[in-house]
């Protein structure tokens, strides 16, 4: 199953907010059901954000040329709507990375534009097969014996076209039969890692159990898991690593337990014109995520929030980063 695709007419996703009740896909056909898509996180993880930009922009070029525009208003269009697609995910830097590849085609018209984002979906696919294959061999470096593992967020095939990457490598590890058990954490406050992860794990038969954020420090305390696998949404130039909130918290616990911290993601998620986590935007999402859940208040609706949607991990925190390409270890001093 793809999560993004592109159907011959419209762009086509898996809806991430109705799992796992059901599987359902839609259909955006147009800009502002793809941005809108993307603001409610019916698409979402890095690799899949950029793709969903990739294709946003090829859709945009196709409705442009459809209306007839051609020459300056064709660009104007279409470059328009490549800056709205970016403005909605600002943290997440694969979304402009997606972008940014197929504009480089915009003088070759809507279909020029179609193909390259096309092959973007094509090397996103097999570049996080690679990451998994590379990341399951890292984990027999780091732990010999069946893995035990924690894991947060949804960083799967859901996040990704195919495969996944920090969940690629559990994948990778429970195919090869070197996988223990997994912890994922349910993730507050949109609970992707009980409604996502919790979900992809049982259809893979992989053993797991759900905790709720603040046990995965007694989790590791106690010895009950041998290793921290996540995703990334940007990597900087020094190698922190910006991941969905309560990633930090997580890399603290694992260095006091003296367990490895991993982070898999593509080599398009390292972004060497950001220096340090520091200069990363950090998205705030609404106050309603936190005070209400279900269509019901959980807390008093007057109720200040802050809702941000990641944090940075500073890289000495960081054992190693997996890419499709190679391992670096920034807790040695290694820089992407």
């Amino acid at each position: 199953m793809r999560t993004i695709e592109w159907d011959g007419e419209a762009v086509a996703i898996v809806d991430q907010t109705v799992l796992p009740q059901r599987v359902e896909r839609l259909r955006l056909s147009s800009v502002d059901e793809l941005c809108d898509a993307l603001g409610r996180l019916a698409v979402r993880g890095a690799p899949a954000l950029g793709a969903a930009g990739a294709l946003g922009v090829a859709l945009s070029a196709r409705n442009a040329e459809q209306w007839g525009a051609t020459g300056e208003a064709f660009h104007a269009a279409v470059s328009a709507d490549a800056r709205r697609i970016v403005e909605v995910r600002p943290t997440a830097v694969n979304l402009a990375w997606g972008v940014a590849r197929v504009m480089q085609h915009v003088d070759g018209g809507a279909q020029s534009m179609l193909d390259a984002a096309l092959a973007l979906l094509e090397d996103e696919a097999e570049c996080t097969r690679l990451i998994s294959l590379r990341g399951a061999d890292l984990l027999d470096e780091l732990h010999h014996g069946r893995h035990r593992v924690l894991t947060h967020c949804n960083a799967g095939a859901l996040a990704c076209v195919e495969w996944g990457t920090a969940l690629g490598v559990v994948r990778a590890a429970h195919e090869r039969m070197r996988l223990e058990h997994v912890m994922c954490t349910e993730t507050r406050p949109l609970l992707q890692g009980a409604r996502l992860t919790a979900w992809e794990l049982a259809q893979m038969g992989a053993p797991h159990t759900l905790i709720v954020d603040s046990a995965a420090a007694l989790v590791m305390a106690r010895g009950m898991v041998d290793v921290v696998v996540v995703g990334a949404d940007r990597i900087a130039a020094n190698g922190d690593v910006v991941n969905k909130i309560g990633t930090y918290a997580h890399a603290l616990a694992a260095q006091r337990a003296g367990i490895p911290f991993v982070v898999a993601a593509p080599e398009s998620t390292v972004d060497m014109a950001t220096a340090s986590g520091a200069d990363v935007p950090i998205e705030e999402r609404a106050h309603d995520e936190v005070v209400r859940w279900g269509g019901r208040s959980i807390a008093p609706e007057e109720t200040p929030v802050f809702n941000p949607a990641f944090d940075v991990t500073p890289a000495d925190l960081v054992t190693a980063i997996v890419t499709e390409r190679r391992v670096i270890r920034p807790a040695r001093g290694d820089r992407p």
